[in-house]
């Protein structure tokens, strides 16, 4: 995500400055992030880039190698990052996190509070949605995943947006500052329900909580510790199946024109145009769908409650 200033929010409209972050496209399953350095290159399977070219160029460009290849630069948008970030524990993705961000009603000027900040999927896109008036709040036990996280964030511009602390809200819950002031709380955690005292503290009226459990008996748990003080209490499974769009070439014989049962058409590669051969076939250009052979299945279960109404 990009800085935050007026002059450079819009990321379609301004160029690539010395020391911005750059998600680097080769393909759809090869991208990473690079910063961009005077004087330094970036090398790929393509050839040699060198990044002081880079420096000037819209987001967006097509740049090319001394060899001729090209890569995309893009912006570091919450949804590039997902896929670019180090894992340090498992993380949420973008069918969960559009999820989350849907349901906690999570939208500029809100306070939010995070506890299980990890690799920092999540925050980047809860910084972008609070953007530009609101804060994240987020908390981790681990001392080393928490600076991690934190000088992610820095590299991403949103250090005015979140702010990391290291602190074990299972055992201390939330800091007593933020009682009453949270729009919105997650969590993620392998014992949620011992936060759920604390989270009832720092919801506002009709605030909102999703805690993320990978175990179903997480969630029962939990579910169980909410009936008292929460109400709208929903637990869902996302599942997204991507499809592959190619196009392909069909071949149908004049006899199969002919048969009853219409034409049956068969696989070939072929010219890029529709042409009769000799023994009849012709072939004609079709666009086909199918599902990924590569499908990523279940993540975890998130439950939902509302601060109920005292």
């Amino acid at each position: 995500m990009l800085s935050l200033d007026p002059s450079k929010r819009n990321s379609l409209q301004r160029c690539i400055c010395d020391g911005d972050l750059v998600i680097v496209y080769e393909r759809h399953d090869r991208i990473k992030a690079v910063k961009v350095q005077k004087g330094l290159d970036f090398q790929n399977r393509f050839g040699v880039f060198k990044l002081s070219d880079w420096i000037g160029q819209p987001f967006g460009s097509k740049v090319l190698s001394n060899k001729g290849g090209f890569i995309y630069l893009l912006a570091p948008t919450p949804e590039l990052w997902t896929l670019v970030l180090s894992h340090r524990t498992q993380i949420l993705y973008l069918a969960d996190i559009s999820f989350v961000i849907s349901y906690l009603e999570v939208v500029p000027g809100c306070l939010v509070l995070e506890s299980g900040t990890g690799s920092g999927s999540l925050t980047t896109s809860l910084a972008r949605a609070v953007a530009p008036s609101g804060h994240v709040y987020t908390f981790d036990f681990h001392a080393q995943r928490a600076t991690l996280a934190r000088e992610d964030f820095e590299r991403n511009g949103l250090s005015s947006l979140v702010t990391v602390s290291v602190r074990d809200i299972q055992g201390e819950g939330f800091p007593e500052e933020f009682c009453g002031a949270a729009d919105s709380v997650f969590l993620d955690l392998p014992q949620p329900w011992l936060a759920l005292p604390s989270v009832r503290k720092m919801l506002k009226q009709d605030g909102v909580l999703c805690s993320f459990s990978p175990c179903i008996e997480q969630v029962q748990h939990s579910c169980e510790v909410l009936t008292s003080g929460f109400t709208d209490i929903r637990t869902f499974e996302v599942l997204l199946r991507t499809y592959e769009i190619r196009e392909e070439r069909m071949t149908t014989s004049e006899a199969d024109h002919e048969s009853p049962v219409g034409p049956m058409r068969k696989k070939r590669h072929c010219t890029p145009h529709d042409v009769d051969d000799s023994q009849g076939e012709r072939t004609a250009t079709t666009v086909t769908a199918r599902p990924c052979q590569e499908s990523r299945g279940h993540t975890g279960y998130l439950t939902f409650a509302r601060l109920a109404c005292s």
